[in-house]
């Protein structure tokens, strides 16, 4: 196992959700300088190369860093300045961008996605039910992840070493090459319509639209397609425009060509062996781009939202946000962990049984994770560049977890801004 020294970058002055500079007493920075120390004797025995995180209370960011190694091959340390895929964490940005398009008067989330859509979308068992918009958002749609959507979601981004690539296994999706890119169009309509290439019945479960919960990244994909059909703009445009510049999230995007891709991490299949960069043809699901600094805007705006205080959406569109929308019969299973986030679900955020909140996310090489406690009205983002390994990995991110969750509170009582 491969170890390295992280280089760290700390901020002495932090800022707000905006980008006004804020000073803090010498308290406050101490208080970080020790959070900083002790994440770094845990990066130095953790089996993951790279990882990054970011505080925030509903005033303002905390705290964000990055602690070892982005590129091993390179030495290029993770920073609060790195970039990288942060997988289904970005559902998040589909339900504040359904929120935006309701509150525009170009959408209801009640309506019927076929009122929207180029292509007729139904579960061929239940033809003359409609599927909703509330329902996508909820993964209640009965449209779940089928053959199809395993077998060509994930793009490589270049030839370079193809023939080897297309071999890794990341069971049970896989590597496509760059010629299978396409629109998220062309990807559902293959999937979802009759007459599509890739149309099976097993991209729909057994249940009645409505009736079950199934967690669905085509259904969420799907819901980022009305949302541009309904206003005319295409999503990655839609939420930039929205969401990415109002909150100054600068380093963030869609896209390889949207970022400045010498601060993009690799990620990793062990302590050596990196993936090759890929990309995702149902991006809307997990392909956002950001990094710790803007994830920590981020996770400001959405606790200013849960307190009624949001600039994005307003009160009424941020409590539809945040409102558990399922009943107990709804779901199958529930998990009752301390770290949940499929207990109930609000507008593509996730609800834990103790009624905190957040998202989770895992792609090739990563796990990712924003959480926020209703009771402390702290909030966290934490993300890794390395497939996770078992027990070793756990242990370390509890010890993260805990952290966080520890300094989260001592760092919002000494904010300036309380």
């Amino acid at each position: 196992m491969i170890k390295f020294t992280p280089i760290l970058i700390l901020s002495a002055l932090l800022f707000s959700c905006g980008t006004k500079k804020s000073e803090h007493t010498a308290e406050f920075i101490n208080t970080q300088k020790e959070l900083t120390q002790k994440l770094t004797e845990i990066s130095k025995q953790t089996d993951f190369n790279g990882f990054g995180v970011a505080l925030a209370n509903d005033r303002e960011v905390l705290y964000q860093n990055g602690f070892g190694i982005a590129n091993v091959e390179t030495k290029q340390p993770y920073t609060e300045q790195t970039v990288q895929n942060i997988a289904s964490v970005s559902k998040t940005f589909i339900g504040l961008a359904l929120l935006k398009a309701q509150e525009s008067g170009k959408l209801k989330l009640d309506d019927p996605i076929n009122k929207y859509l180029p292509f007729k979308v139904f579960n061929p068992a239940f033809p003359d039910i409609p599927i909703t918009i509330r329902q996508l958002a909820t993964h209640t749609s009965s449209i779940i992840d089928g053959n199809a959507y395993m077998t060509n979601a994930i793009v490589l981004k270049d030839t370079i070493n193809l023939d080897n690539n297309l071999k890794i296994d990341i069971s049970p999706t896989h590597f496509n090459p760059p010629s299978a890119k396409i629109s998220i169009e062309a990807f559902l309509n293959n999937i979802l319509d009759t007459r599509g290439k890739w149309f099976a019945k097993d991209a729909f479960s057994e249940y009645k639209p409505g009736e079950k919960y199934a967690y669905s990244n085509v259904g969420a994909t799907l819901a980022a397609l009305v949302i541009e059909k309904a206003t005319g703009i295409s999503y990655d445009k839609y939420t930039t425009q929205f969401i990415l510049e109002p909150l100054k999230m600068t380093a963030s995007g869609w896209s390889f060509a949207t970022i400045d891709f010498s601060k993009y991490t690799r990620t990793y299949q062990d302590s050596m062996t990196p993936y090759p960069y890929y990309s995702l043809n149902s991006y809307p699901d997990g392909g956002m781009l950001t990094t710790p600094t803007d994830m920590g805007k981020y996770i400001c705006e959405l606790l200013k939202g849960y307190v009624g205080k949001g600039t994005l959406l307003t009160k009424e569109s941020y409590k539809e946000y945040f409102t558990p929308q399922l009943k107990a019969d709804q779901f199958i299973d529930r998990d009752t962990s301390i770290y949940t986030d499929e207990y109930n679900m609000g507008i593509t955020i996730g609800f834990g049984a103790t009624m905190n909140f957040g998202h989770y996310g895992g792609d090739p090489g990563l796990n990712s994770m924003i959480y926020f406690n209703k009771e402390t009205k702290t909030g966290k983002y934490y993300i890794i560049n390395t497939n996770p390994s078992g027990p070793v990995t756990g242990k370390n991110q509890k010890l993260i977890m805990d952290l966080l969750d520890e300094y989260a509170v001592k760092l919002d009582s000494l904010s300036k801004l309380n």
